[in-house]
């Protein structure tokens, strides 16, 4: 069978850290009270100028060079992100102008922080069924652009980078000792929406708006559901949840992180977390911990790898990947 095996990654992130004093100065905050509640240190803020698509660019360029291709190799670029440079066109095809792709398809993916998970399953699927062979899959955000600088429950909490991954068509046995994308699992509940939103958008109120987010109830959902996709993702595999080597999740809290290990009795430690430095960083936020635990030698050739996300809509999913 045909299976999708990742062949290059890379990352790009705005070289403005801002740390969690300097917002103390901006908004009635403390590092204490951040780091109580979020884990959170510092996070990238792209400067005036700075676009999801530069960031988007730049990561897809390293991945490239990591795969040892060329762009005009690429059957499809899927991008997500909740932050586009303009309401259309898709950053996706600006990335196509850019690296110099000609040909193929390029298109946008949007569900939020959830969005590069899902991005994955579309990509897989455009390779399985035989329609690309190669395809470039990005996340990138300016979620900075979104947030209300006096709220300080969800101005803490964002950042913004980009990360990319290169797919190719491989042909292999159809078990899960193969390398590649075994499945993806992919959900939505819309009846939650009020949890976590943007209040505009060009139909409604033809503003970009604001970020809103009731937390202690995103929290709750979060745990619960990302748990049961990661275990349903390592059932369809048949595998044990204990045999996954690395669980790659959405960096949006690390409280969500230590609870979803908890709630699935694996080591906290095998939660490869870079919310701490990054923030919340919506779709980028898994190719970017992704990125962080291969550079530092944690994430092997070989090694079973669980990406997972979840986001507003409510959306959520998971991915395993033999790596």
């Amino acid at each position: 069978m045909i299976r999708s095996q990742i062949i290059g990654c890379g990352a790009c992130l705005p070289d403005n850290i801002v740390t969690n004093e300097e917002l103390s100065k901006r908004v009635d905050t403390s590092d204490e009270w951040i780091r109580e509640r979020t884990g959170i240190r510092e996070r990238r803020i792209a400067r005036e100028g700075e676009f999801t698509s530069h960031l988007a660019v730049e990561a897809s360029r390293r991945a490239l060079l990591d795969a040892g291709i060329d762009a005009g190799e690429l059957d499809l670029i899927v991008c997500a992100t909740t932050t586009p440079d303009e309401t259309f066109p898709a950053v996706a095809t600006v990335i196509q102008s850019r690296l110099g792709a000609v040909g193929g398809a390029a298109f946008d993916v949007q569900a939020v922080c959830s969005g590069f998970i899902y991005g994955l399953a579309v990509a897989d699927n455009f390779i399985r069924a035989g329609q690309a062979r190669t395809v470039l899959l990005v996340g990138a955000e300016t979620m900075s652009r979104l947030l209300d600088w006096t709220d300080r429950t969800t101005c803490v909490l964002f950042g913004d980078g980009a990360g990319a991954f290169v797919l190719q068509a491989q042909e292999v046995e159809g078990t899960s000792a193969d390398r590649g994308v075994l499945n993806t699992m992919l959900y939505s509940d819309g009846r939650l929406h009020d949890l976590l939103y943007v209040d505009g958008g060009p139909s409604s109120t033809q503003t970009t708006g604001h970020l809103r987010m009731r937390g202690k109830e995103v929290f709750r959902h979060a745990v619960t559901n990302l748990a049961a996709a990661i275990e349903q993702s390592a059932a369809k595999a048949g595998i044990n949840v204990s045999d996954i080597d690395w669980f790659v999740p959405h960096q949006a809290n690390q409280r969500i992180l230590d609870g979803t290990a908890k709630k699935l009795g694996v080591p906290a430690e095998r939660m490869v977390s870079t919310v701490a430095v990054h923030g919340n960083t919506s779709s980028a936020s898994v190719p970017l911990a992704a990125m962080t635990a291969i550079e530092d030698g944690r994430i092997k050739r070989g090694d079973l790898v669980l990406l997972e996300a979840m986001g507003g809509g409510f959306t959520w999913g998971a991915a395993l990947v033999r790596w």
